[in-house]
């Protein structure tokens, strides 16, 4: 756990150096990583969303593409292309940008739904199949995909198919004044990220997967993981609830945060902390409510407050 710590905070701290002042932004990011989840991030253009994904791959050393999305964008400009070879009269494949290990997809609301799709079996299966034949990709295998929540024109929004593969929605916001003033001055002469030096390399993010599995998940805690789950799915202000998918992803998560925390067992705290990044962009309120102005956020607020937390010691969570 000592070796796991000192990893996460070498991390982190190169992420602080060109992400400023998004330290409990920066947490949830190294949460979905480790928890081999996908992140979508929605924000306004200019907060740094693709420098965060960039960032993390120089600092871990992993292989780093990024697909810019356009409604022109083909699936194959993804996934890659069988091309002929006159010379050898057969087909070799080129592979697309998908073949790498931090993958950003910027403005992904701006592909087709064609093009959209040809994610999925990616982030699902972490392979791809092309011309009948599967392609196995490089582990660890993590999606970045940004979008502009203010813009809709000539956009395509992400059906709750997509969505759902997405371990967390994050968003990064403006930074503070200070923050700025010291972003200005860190990129006056050179960009801070030139500076970022490889703090670990891949294998090293794997056995750090690996490791968080071991984290404690206390049945009672688990319990109270499962009724807000639950709860998702009979509120009347929702359509549509969690899923399955979800309860894993939220106790993927879980383990994860308590891990980069330093604990080896997870609370209820942690439940309440993630349940908005990961369950908020899965839920869909009732026509109904929208005209209501009933938002998500509040009926994910309300849901938590209702469900009564397990009053149980540190000790016994950590049994």
């Amino acid at each position: 756990m000592n070796n796991f710590r000192e990893q996460v905070n070498a991390l982190t701290n190169a992420l602080d150096e060109v992400i400023l002042d998004k330290g409990p932004v920066i947490k949830l990011a190294l949460t979905a990583v480790l928890s081999g989840g996908h992140v979508l991030l929605e924000d306004v253009p200019g907060v740094a969303k693709t420098m965060l994904a960039r960032t993390l791959a120089v600092a871990s050393g992993c292989a780093f593409n990024r697909i810019q999305c356009t409604p022109d964008l083909l699936p194959s400009d993804i996934t890659g292309v069988s091309i002929y070879n006159p010379k050898t009269q057969e087909f070799s494949f080129r592979e697309g940008p998908v073949f790498s290990q931090i993958l950003v997809a910027d403005e992904i609301n701006r592909a087709t739904p064609r093009t959209q799709s040809a994610l999925l079996e990616a982030m699902a299966e972490k392979q791809v199949t092309i011309d009948g034949h599967t392609y196995q990709l490089e582990q660890p295998f993590i999606v970045f995909a940004t979008q502009n929540p203010v813009e809709h024109e000539g956009t395509f929004p992400l059906p709750e198919a997509q969505l759902d593969r997405f371990m967390m929605r994050l968003s990064l916001g403006y930074p503070g004044l200070l923050a700025e003033a010291k972003l200005l001055e860190n990129t006056r002469l050179t960009h801070p990220i030139d500076a970022v030096k490889k703090v670990c390399d891949p294998k090293t993010l794997l056995k750090m997967q690996a490791a968080i599995k071991e984290v404690h998940f206390h049945e009672k805690v688990r319990h109270y993981m499962l009724k807000l789950i639950n709860r998702t799915r009979d509120c009347t202000h929702l359509s549509l609830g969690a899923s399955p998918r979800a309860s894993m992803m939220l106790f993927r998560a879980c383990q994860a945060f308590a891990a980069i925390q330093g604990r080896n067992y997870v609370l209820p705290d942690d439940v309440k902390s993630l349940a908005r990044p990961v369950l908020e962009h899965r839920l869909l309120l009732h026509p109904e409510s929208r005209l209501r102005r009933v938002s998500t956020e509040s009926v994910l607020k309300e849901l938590i407050q209702e469900i009564p937390v397990p009053q149980e010691s540190t000790r016994t969570l950590n049994a």
